[in-house]
């Protein structure tokens, strides 16, 4: 008899995780690395939000509390939805969990059974199949291409449902690929799932308030409110706020499927950090001006990366319209030679000679369910970010 349970078997390891720590390896090693591969802002959070948490512990704050969450940040988050979004949600209708993550695992924990099937748009957040597998049931990917700007179509949605798929997972802006759904490109999803009763819509807003130019943000529930009683909306403190190492993600949805999480996570963790929840209250009720400052300098860092990719030999950057990611295609390098000698013949072997060749580590296309392309996360200083740019200028001008 195995020890360790099947369920593994299906499961890999995070790709990004794994590029971040091999670039810690080699720093501690003395190399000189520049790491793209973690999705984390590189600015502090902001100072009356530490301040809340500090209150917290000074009022001693510092008990077990309720699994679903403190019913004050249950109540801001109620008060997010309608503020921003337009949607009415009690706070009973709301749950809070040890970060996004924790949300969607006991989200598909909750609902999936055996060959139950979750589609998802490629490229994806690493994590999403990988959760849909250990939880028992099946990923579908979706293929979308790279001429459409990594969008799913109408077509394309309507084509992966079946008889067996319980959930649509919809991530907008994208992590890989920052790109963001307009209010017309939305609607057109929603229509194909209002006429598949079964389906029940997964959003992960995670990356809402990092939206550029004039782009203005929506989630399918704000676009199609007849997807109510089917649609978990998940968000999080963690990327707008600063905030990833809180670990506070949130959700809103039909109140059975919230206390079947509730169910879940009181035998699994409990509560989140009853501090890190204070500091959430006052993330979300406090002022909103870091959130507009920040976004700022993560849109020059875009149009700076943008640009500085596509003067480099083989690369295609598309200019996305949110998060902190670029996805560019390294497909005119493949088959080529790196300086060390090695053909190039995948976008695994083109970021793994980058790093070798060069320090710069992001993260293969490949782990994200398409390539060949590769992910910078641009949540980095402009200093860094153009010597990291023009160091694979010069590794691609050095393929041959």
């Amino acid at each position: 008899m195995a020890f360790l349970a099947d369920a593994l078997s299906r499961v890999k390891p995070s790709a990004t995780i794994a590029v971040s720590q091999k670039a810690r390896d080699l720093k501690a090693k003395g190399r000189d690395v520049i790491g793209l591969g973690a999705g984390e802002p590189d600015f502090d959070t902001p100072d009356n939000v530490k301040q809340a948490a500090i209150d917290a512990i000074n009022r001693g704050e510092t008990k077990y509390t309720p699994v679903a969450g403190i019913p004050q940040l249950r109540e801001a988050i109620a008060a997010k939805f309608k503020r921003e979004n337009g949607l009415d949600y009690t706070a009973a209708q709301t749950i809070v969990g040890t970060g996004g993550k924790q949300i969607l695992f006991n989200a598909f924990m909750a609902t999936l059974n055996p060959g139950d099937e979750v589609v998802i748009p490629a490229p994806y957040w690493v994590s999403y199949p990988e959760m849909v597998a250990i939880c028992g049931g099946r990923p579908v990917s979706i293929s979308t291409s790279q001429e459409n700007n990594f969008k799913l179509t109408a077509a394309e949605l309507e084509s992966a449902i079946t008889p067996k798929t319980k959930w649509f997972v919809f991530n907008s802006p994208s992590n890989p690929t920052g790109a963001a759904y307009s209010h017309d490109e939305l609607k057109a999803l929603t229509d194909v799932l209002l006429k598949h009763p079964h389906v029940w819509i997964l959003t992960d807003d995670m990356y809402e308030h990092l939206t550029f130019g004039d782009f203005k943000f929506v989630t399918p529930v704000e676009v199609e409110p007849k997807l109510y009683d089917r649609t978990l909306t998940m968000n999080g403190v963690s990327k707008a706020y600063a905030m990833t190492g809180w670990r506070i993600g949130y959700a809103a949805g039909p109140i059975e499927l919230i206390k079947a999480m509730d169910m879940i996570q009181g035998q699994q963790t409990s509560g989140a950090s009853s501090i890190a929840q204070w500091a959430a209250v006052e993330a979300l009720n406090g002022p909103q001006d870091f959130v507009a400052k920040n976004k700022a300098i993560f849109e020059g860092r875009r149009d700076l990366v943008v640009s500085m990719l596509n003067q480099a030999n083989g690369i295609v950057c598309p200019k996305p319209e949110g998060a902190f990611y670029v996805y560019p295609s390294c497909a005119g390098l493949i088959g080529k030679t790196a300086p060390s000698g090695k053909i190039i013949e995948t976008d695994e072997d083109f970021v793994t000679e980058l790093l070798e060749t060069e320090g710069v580590a992001v993260v293969h296309g490949s782990a994200f369910g398409l390539g060949p392309n590769f992910r910078i996360s641009y949540a980095t200083s402009e200093e860094l970010l153009e010597e990291a740019c023009t160091r694979i200028q010069r590794f691609c001008a050095a393929c041959r």
